[in-house]
């Protein structure tokens, strides 16, 4: 399944633009991708992992802003349409347990 995390946090003063970074930081290091700006998404094992994820973020969680989570199946991320441009990314990001180069 795949967690997938929305936010809009503001970025008007240094002390915003610092839970910005912070948060954007805890969430490459947790190995969320960016998928576009503002949206990243991380493949999860099962629920236990994402139970542990999931209480990880709400410690992490910046002081202001809109954060929204959502937890998927990955048949659903797989159903993604691309309306207008390509995915960008060259991470290989897969539930595959063998990745051939």
């Amino acid at each position: 399944m795949r967690l997938i995390i929305f936010f809009d946090l503001p970025t008007l003063t240094n002390n915003d633009l610092v839970e910005y970074r912070k948060f954007r930081t805890f969430l490459i290091k947790n190995g969320f991708i960016m998928m576009q700006e503002s949206v990243y998404c991380k493949l999860v094992l099962n629920n236990n992992s994402s139970n542990l994820l999931k209480k990880q973020i709400y410690k992490n969680l910046p002081k202001s802003g809109l954060v929204q989570l959502l937890q998927i199946t990955e048949k659903q991320f797989t159903s993604i349409e691309y309306l207008k441009g390509k995915s960008k990314s060259n991470i290989v990001d897969s539930e595959k347990r063998i990745i051939e180069l």
